[in-house]
């Protein structure tokens, strides 16, 4: 398959630049799995699209505020984008600035521009703009005073309030971006649905920036996915199964759960290792189209799991997702649950009508 035939056509001004308010208040297309009718409705209708004994399942990772901004000694200013833990103190990052050799020193700013007691030396120089950095002293637990939420690249406005990049329910700390589709449910939304009898069930996928990447390879299956860590408890995966025993449909916020329960699925199934192009493996003797529902596994790995058509996917009933990016991975996988055709008529028709898309833009939901 082409990667090509992901591409879309988007108006620069359909890229949401901020969140609406309040989060429930976004627009909701309603898409049938294969080849079904589009409804339009506000994301707070979404209490009357699922029903009592559906299991809910969300991403709790929260974002890491992990930009960071410093000067050097001679005052030139430095941008670092913390990227990946090393050691105690020893970071993978992107830095940007003119002359940031190996041995150049950056004094960080703290959350209010004012200069800290935390010092980072550049002790390896990368790949591009990639560097390892050490800073004089741990600073894990320090972020939340010195650093800001890395907002995606396409965002050019200023966020007022950062909490507005995290969902109500974000616990583990470890994305470098928000599972977006999460940020639409406001509390009122959720309460309402857990008072509907609606099962919600907390998975964690930390989110690494290869998210934002579009696949560059001519042929899809040449593309090697990011890993992410991912994890399902053992008790979240009982009540998971056990719910859907009892006749619940199994609904992922996002893309990040959807990859998390699939992945437990795969395991629960005996699949080990690699699960980079499982959608092309003959030796589990399945054709083509739905699998049987297979139970969730308790995991807890760096997933590669790439879904993109021709996946059969083996535990997930119905996805929320937003408007992703064109030749993403992300629009991959949701082509891959609905039909390509299926969604780029959908994509078509919300450019049309005005939605807003990627982050901070509207949702989707897929039954």
């Amino acid at each position: 398959m082409k990667t090509d035939t992901f591409k879309y056509t988007l108006p620069q001004e359909r890229i949401a630049q901020h969140p609406v308010t309040p989060r429930d208040a976004s627009k909701l297309m309603v898409l049938g799995r294969e080849d079904g009718p589009i409804t339009h409705k506000q994301f707070s209708d979404l209490l009357d699209y699922i029903k009592a004994g559906d299991i809910l399942v969300v991403n709790d990772s929260r974002v890491l505020p992990a930009r960071l901004y410093g000067h050097k000694e001679t005052g030139g200013k430095v941008e670092i984008l913390l990227l990946k833990r090393l050691g105690e103190a020893r970071w993978k990052a992107l830095v940007g600035g003119k002359k940031v050799r190996e041995g150049t020193a950056v004094t960080l700013d703290d959350w209010y521009g004012k200069k800290s007691e935390y010092v980072g030396t550049i002790t390896a120089v990368l790949d591009g703009a990639q560097r390892e950095i050490t800073f004089n002293k741990p600073i894990s637990l320090e972020l939340e005073e010195l650093g800001h939420a890395p907002l995606p690249p396409y965002i050019h406005e200023t966020l007022e309030d950062e909490e507005r990049y995290q969902t109500l329910y974000a616990r583990p700390t470890g994305s470098a971006a928000a599972p977006t589709a999460g940020l639409h449910f406001s509390g009122d939304l959720l309460f309402a649905l857990r008072e509907k009898g609606v099962i919600i069930e907390m998975v964690t996928l930390h989110i690494g920036l290869d998210t934002f990447k579009p696949v560059e390879a001519d042929e899809v299956s040449d593309h090697k996915i990011h890993r992410e860590y991912s994890k399902i408890s053992t008790e979240t995966a009982q009540r998971i199964n056990n719910a859907k025993l009892a006749g619940g449909r199994l609904i992922a916020v996002g893309t990040t759960a959807v990859r998390t329960l699939e992945t437990g699925a795969l395991r629960s199934a005996g699949i080990q290792g690699t699960l980079q192009n499982i959608s092309h493996r003959d030796a589990i003797g399945e054709t083509s189209g739905y699998c049987p529902w297979k139970p969730v596994s308790a995991i807890e790995e760096e997933t590669d799991l790439f879904i993109y058509p021709g996946y059969k996917f083996r535990a997930v009933d119905a996805m929320i997702t937003n408007f992703h990016l064109p030749q993403s991975s992300l629009l991959m996988l949701v082509s891959a649950f609905a039909g390509q055709e299926n969604v780029m008529r959908a994509y078509e028709t919300a450019v049309g009508d005005e939605y807003r898309f990627f982050s901070f833009g509207d949702a989707m939901l897929i039954q």
